[in-house]
């Protein structure tokens, strides 16, 4: 099942499902937000999509949900730890992006040239929670995944290694795009065996597939839902390959103008311009 919420003609948000390209509202009240269908469950997720109208007429898709929180993951793909020329981490590196920095498919990246200069890109595959998790074990951690989305763990480099630790350089206002849809497992299939790439203006920079995180996405969970609570809705960011242009020789950055695409396969793309803060109205 592929699930997202678009814009319609008045400007209502609604929980949608795509068919054959086409945007169809669920059968549930007009404003419903996704997560509080994705955390109804699995049955009513898809009692809700059999009982779906339309098509929409105009749909425009957005960021298919607000995440209660983000938990992302660094230094996850082995390929890109090689990269970096950085050591194995002994356990997943955690940190957090504010939910605030969460855009969708289209909507602009904004660099503020006088907060960051050294803006970089990250194809990330996104789990989203369904079922609260509390010292699960990775089977059971797994088992409350409702779907999965692509996410851009978009970067202030010269502000994340200037911290010392990483949620400032992460958290800036559009720096979380997610969709264009969330795919339930059902569908999407192992997740550890997908393909992840990233095209800058027409470059493809990031070519690699899940298989080669450190830690899977089950094992990413579990670890997460040892210290706290993952609930409905939350987002777990799981690493990036190989490809950030801070690595490359030389570096690279994203600047106003690029047009940067991230996709996985068996979800899709997500595409977002980049823009100077203050040209946008």
């Amino acid at each position: 099942m592929r699930l997202g919420t678009v814009r319609v003609g008045d400007g209502a948000r609604l929980a949608a499902v795509e068919r054959d390209g086409r945007w169809h509202a669920l059968d549930v009240p007009a404003g419903t937000a996704l997560e509080a269908v994705l955390a109804a469950g699995p049955q009513e997720t898809l009692r809700a999509a059999r009982g779906a109208v339309g098509p929409l007429p105009d749909a425009v898709p957005v960021a298919p949900l607000r995440p209660g929180k983000i938990v992302a993951i660094g230094l996850n793909y082995l390929d890109h730890i090689r990269e970096a020329g950085m050591d194995k981490p002994a356990r997943p590196l955690m940190f957090a992006k504010f939910p605030s920095s969460v855009i969708g498919p289209g909507d602009p990246i904004v660099i503020d040239g006088e907060l960051a200069e050294r803006v970089d890109w990250e194809v990330e595959l996104a789990a989203v929670i369904g079922t609260p998790l509390r010292h699960a074990g990775p089977a059971q951690a797994l088992a409350g995944v409702a779907g999965y989305t692509v996410a851009n763990d978009v970067s202030a480099r010269d502000l994340q290694f200037a911290d010392g630790q990483w949620t400032r350089g992460k958290s800036l206002d559009t720096f979380c795009p997610l969709g264009p849809v969330i795919v339930t497992p059902d569908e999407l299939g192992d997740p550890q065996a997908l393909r992840l790439r990233t095209v800058v203006n027409g470059e493809t920079v990031q070519d690699s597939t899940t298989a080669e995180m450190l830690f899977g996405v089950a094992e990413l969970l579990a670890f997460c839902s040892r210290s706290f609570t993952l609930e409905p809705g939350d987002v777990v960011l799981t690493g990036t390959p190989w490809g950030c242009g801070e690595f490359m020789d030389p570096p690279r950055s994203l600047h106003p103008g690029d047009v940067v695409e991230v996709s996985i396969e068996g979800i899709g793309g997500l595409r977002n311009p980049v823009v100077a803060a203050g040209t946008m109205r």
